[in-house]
């Protein structure tokens, strides 16, 4: 199958070993894999602040790059959430661009349940000497029902002992924007977040949003704790030196 990888603005600015972690994973299980050079914001930002017509920019935009494929595949439960649940709300009502836009939902995956539930992969190519505890972010899982999905790929990692935090469904306090606006709530719940994952008493602290893993690991530090490790999901799947 050939198919889009649509790396995200965070990953591709930030850390951008995590598009590198999930071109590998796909290929490694058989898929062609483009990644498409113009992509750009999904929109999610701007349809989160209430800018609609940015919004609605950037998503026939990402429609027109992405509806030839026959997937596309999104390491970020928000984003993939965006595509496949907000774009048909934004042109519902649009006989143009609303068939267009519901296709290109229905082929698009968030990274874990595309591996699980599409390509149903019996083992991958990481492995992890230690023990992880594993964040739902949001989106993911409200938003997909990714719940499942990450556990079971994380079981295949060679070597890697799995310790689920208490309340791991719990926020952990970015939500975009939210964190700006918001900042002592938002720290508040972040602290919650990382009183869990000490809990927890795992090396590393695994997620498949890169905004959660950046605000998560930001607090930790802060926190004066400089040991346990934050990786998005696919760079412990994939090995390597992340």
């Amino acid at each position: 199958m050939r198919l889009a990888l649509y790396v995200t603005c965070l990953v591709d600015l930030m850390r951008p070993s995590v598009g590198f972690a999930s071109l590998r994973l796909l290929e490694e299980a058989g898929c062609e894999v483009i990644v498409p050079e113009g992509q750009t914001c999904c929109g999610q930002p701007a349809w989160s602040a209430g800018e609609r017509a940015t919004a609605e920019g950037l998503a026939k935009k990402a429609v027109v790059e992405l509806e030839t494929f026959d997937y596309v595949v999104i390491p970020s439960g928000s984003c993939a959430d965006q595509l496949r649940n907000v774009y048909p709300q934004l042109f519902a009502n649009d006989p143009e661009w609303g068939p267009r836009a519901r296709a290109l939902a229905g082929r698009a995956y968030e990274l874990t349940s595309f591996l699980v539930d599409v390509l149903k992969v019996s083992a991958v190519p990481g492995a992890f000497d230690g023990s992880v505890t594993y964040h739902d972010s949001c989106k993911g899982l409200r938003g997909l029902g990714i719940k499942r999905q990450p556990r079971d790929l994380l079981q295949r990692v060679p070597g890697l002992a799995l310790k689920e935090m208490g309340d791991c469904e719990e926020c952990c306090g970015f939500g975009g924007a939210f964190s700006v606006k918001f900042g002592d709530v938002s720290t508040r719940i972040v602290d919650r977040k990382c009183d869990a994952i000490a809990g927890a008493g795992a090396d590393a602290v695994v997620g498949g949003d890169l905004g959660c893993l950046m605000n998560i690991e930001g607090r930790l530090r802060r926190r004066g704790d400089e040991t346990t490790r934050v990786l998005h999901i696919a760079e412990v799947l994939a090995g390597g030196d992340a």
